[in-house]
């Protein structure tokens, strides 16, 4: 690998993604992958990773375990050669992974995305597929079922090995052999079905010896009553081995016509493999797609190093090459600064390899010809000169190198020699990679730079941030700020002796203080700066939070409106339901009354008490309630006052005054009842008094101000509503006197026509039913004929 990328360790991360795929090809293109220099290049490798990403969230990775290699099997099967039955078994097992994967990516086929020309290059074979694995059951076992010749030789080698062992049993259990016998079993030798003979009585069982035991007392024998079974298995299985070839041959002449397809396949899934194990790195890392351009401009947000455990990591926000294209950072160390220049490199070459960085939306990152690095650390440059000669070793190298299209990241510029000549010696180097047109960040502990970047168009400031309070770096990255040195600081606060501290301030030079102040009044400003911006982050924060929860109060005050409505309208249609099946009743009882023209005293009482019920079941409005201040009359009530029944809103006449009880006997309307003398209000006229004095209850039109309908159009409804329809029209038709009806309901499905021709027959108003004819709707349309 460069040497560059592996300073900026980008080897561990191609390790960590080798790490996830499932396919040894796949696995050698990860440890391969390479930055790619062309801007459309890279674009497209970040959408196919980004792809894969947003597929595995909403469909789950597909499954690449289990797909092999198999072109060097395929192109000796091409080429006319024979394959073992391992080989063959290799090659329907990957057919059966791009089948698989195949069949995965049809689920969202009509979903455009970036991988869809490696999709489409994987061509499933399930005949083939099929062909091989019923044929072969492992690699040890072909199936009987591979050819009809082959079903029919194992069948007579199973006959003739019945043959065999029926002679063999005879002579085991017979009394005349069982003496010379070692055991009393049958084996095989070479093929051949034997049995076991003690070596002294070899001589007493007629037949062939065909091996010896180790110890030498145990002879194996074939009688002579089995030596043709014997031959005749040894023959067949001579032709299974035969026809065995025969099939692989034919399987692995199959499988080389389809040689070039299924190596097209493997390849286009091998390549997948690496895409979506480049998607599951980049979910583990919490990664997203950068925003890419060849202009050199970076602009990441809270970029993480991906090497540094998640939990102790510092997100950090770097820019580049927008305004400037110098940056050089300053701070104590274990700072932050090399993390920063590492981040920066590594982040820069995982997006130019197609991998998702972790970092926040909308970053930003440029295409860079080379990234050239000179990292100091002792984990990085093994040192075999000083360490200075090695740095400037590195450096000369990377001046050579640099150009407009170049990253430069270059650690302690300078350091490891005399701090003038050093200084002086950086501020050179820096000057002579812009006249190359590179973009470069580099670190530093010299004064000298900070102030070269003051003075320099084109060149900033940059320092990690560092808590002098508790003596420990934050690892923000501050750009626009030179860093402080803290030495002084540091020292006093460990302990030193301030004498000493005060002695070392006084050494030194007078410019140099007045830049540490400078640069100290800069801090406390931008200090100062950011927590008034956090409190206006922490103000807006809050009020967004009120305004989300008042429109949270809202959107619940609506839903809450929306439901009491919704149960409003269940409970009408309840007490509608109930309502109608009570006056359904009242109609048959007072059918039957007048078919008889004669009613009871008790039945005509049972009459009216139900019709009364009806009434309060059916009113939706409820009584009010009386008010907090008691009412008083103005007057005792005499016979002949109008008065309102206050919780029924109804105007009614005095017909006797209130008795005991203070129960007072009126008249509303036809109805003559008693009413609790409080419940009445004096009315000053006969006129009822106006809406505003007692508010009255909604009017609601009787069933006889409904316009009968002698077509009732129920498509689309529920089946519920739809004979709730039905019901009401029915209840119109009968009061209106209309004696027919037409329920157009449409063919569909038919669960309209059955469940309104089931309530039919069970509505007493309908004398009879029928579906429509030609010309009237056919099965469409139920004509209803009513009492």
């Amino acid at each position: 690998m460069n040497r560059h990328y592996k300073t900026l360790e980008l080897d561990k991360i191609l390790e960590r993604l080798a790490g996830r795929t499932n396919i040894d090809d796949a696995r050698e293109m990860a440890l391969k992958l390479e930055p790619q220099f062309d801007l459309k290049k890279v674009q497209l490798l970040l959408k196919q990773t980004d792809d894969a990403v947003v597929l595995s969230g909403k469909f789950g990775a597909p499954s690449f375990g289990g797909a092999a290699n198999c072109a060097n099997q395929l192109r000796r099967a091409q080429a006319g050669g024979c394959l073992s039955t391992g080989e063959l078994l290799k090659i329907a097992q990957t057919l059966r992974i791009i089948r698989t994967v195949k069949e995965w990516h049809s689920r969202f086929a009509n979903t455009e995305t970036a991988l869809d020309i490696y999709f489409s290059g994987l061509i499933s074979n399930k005949f083939l597929e099929e062909k091989i694995t019923s044929a072969i059951l492992s690699e040890d076992e072909i199936a009987d079922s591979a050819s009809t010749a082959l079903s029919d030789i194992r069948r007579k080698i199973r006959t003739a090995s019945s043959k065999a062992r029926e002679v063999l049993d005879k002579i085991i259990h017979s009394s005349t052999y069982i003496k010379y016998l070692q055991d009393a079993i049958v084996t095989q030798r070479d093929g051949r079905y034997v049995v076991p003979v003690r070596s002294e009585c070899r001589n007493n069982v007629p037949g062939l010896v065909h091996d010896t035991s180790s110890s030498g007392a145990t002879v194996f024998v074939e009688p002579m009553g089995v030596v043709q079974a014997n031959n005749d298995i040894k023959m067949l299985k001579s032709k299974e081995e035969e026809e065995i070839e025969r099939i692989l041959f034919e399987l692995s002449a199959s499988a080389g016509d389809f040689a070039d397809t299924i190596i097209r396949s493997y390849n286009n899934l091998a390549n997948l493999n690496l895409i979506f194990a480049k998607a599951d790195l980049a979910y583990s890392m919490k990664a997203s797609m950068p925003v890419m351009n060849d202009r050199g401009i970076v602009d990441i947000k809270q970029a993480r190093h991906p090497l540094i455990d998640k939990d102790k990591v510092v997100p950090v926000d770097i820019v580049l090459g927008k305004s400037f294209d110098t940056l050089v950072i300053t701070g104590p160390n274990t700072g932050g600064k090399t993390v920063t220049l590492k981040t920066l490199g590594l982040l820069t070459l995982m997006a130019m390899c197609g991998l998702l960085v972790p970092c926040a939306d909308n970053s930003e990152l440029s295409v860079f010809r080379r990234v050239l690095v000179d990292i100091g650390d002792e984990q990085s440059i093994e040192q075999s000169l000083s360490t200075f000669s090695a740095h400037m070793t590195n450096i000369i190298q990377i001046i050579k190198l640099a150009n407009a299209g170049s990253l430069c990241l270059i650690d302690e510029l300078g350091a490891g020699t005399d701090p003038v000549e050093g200084a002086a010696l950086a501020i050179a180097i820096l000057e002579k990679l812009r006249t190359r047109h590179a973009k470069i960040a580099s670190t530093t502990h010299y004064a000298e730079l900070k102030e070269f970047a003051l003075r320099t168009e084109g060149v900033e400031n940059g320092c990690c941030e560092f808590d002098v309070a508790t003596l420990k770096p934050t690892y923000r990255l501050l750009i626009g700020v030179p860093g402080k040195s803290n030495a002084f600081a540091i020292s006093k606060r460990l302990g030193m002796d301030s004498g000493i501290v005060n002695r070392a301030q006084e050494l030194v030079s007078s410019e140099s203080r007045q830049f540490e102040d400078v640069v100290e009044k800069l801090e406390k400003r931008r200090q100062s700066l950011e927590k008034q911006l956090e409190n206006a982050n922490r103000l807006t924060a809050k009020a967004n939070t009120e305004k989300q929860k008042a429109e949270n109060e809202m959107l619940k005050a609506k839903k809450d409106a929306e439901r009491e409505i919704e149960r409003a309208k269940q409970e009408a249609q309840r007490i509608i339901s109930q309502t109608r099946a009570q006056a359904d009743a009242l109609v048959e009882e007072l059918e039957k009354a007048r078919k008889s023209k004669e009613m009871s005293a008790e039945a005509r009482s049972k009459l009216k008490r139900d019709i009364d019920k009806m009434e309060a079941h059916a009113d939706p409005i409820q009584a009010k309630k009386t008010p907090n201040e008691e009412y008083k009359l103005p007057r005792p009530l005499k016979v002949g006052d109008s008065v309102l029944i206050y919780d029924i809103d109804k105007n009614a006449t005095v017909l006797a005054p209130p008795n005991k009880e203070g129960l007072v006997f009126v008249q509303a309307g036809i109805i003559k009842t008693r009413v609790d003398i409080k419940n009445l209000r004096l009315l000053k006229s006969q006129n009822k008094p106006a809406a505003s004095q007692f508010p009255s209850r909604r009017n609601v039109p009787s069933r006889m101000d409904v316009r009968p309908e002698t077509e009732v159009d129920v498509r689309g409804e529920t089946a519920f509503d739809a004979v709730n329809i039905v019901d009401k029209a029915i209840d119109n038709a009968v009061l209106s006197g209309v004696s027919k009806i037409t329920i157009i309901h449409g063919k569909g499905t038919g669960v309209l026509r059955r469940e309104i021709n089931q309530y039919l027959k069970s509505n007493k108003a309908v004398k009879s039913h029928r579906l429509g004819v030609f010309g009237e709707g056919e099965d469409g349309v139920t004509i209803v004929e009513l009492k």
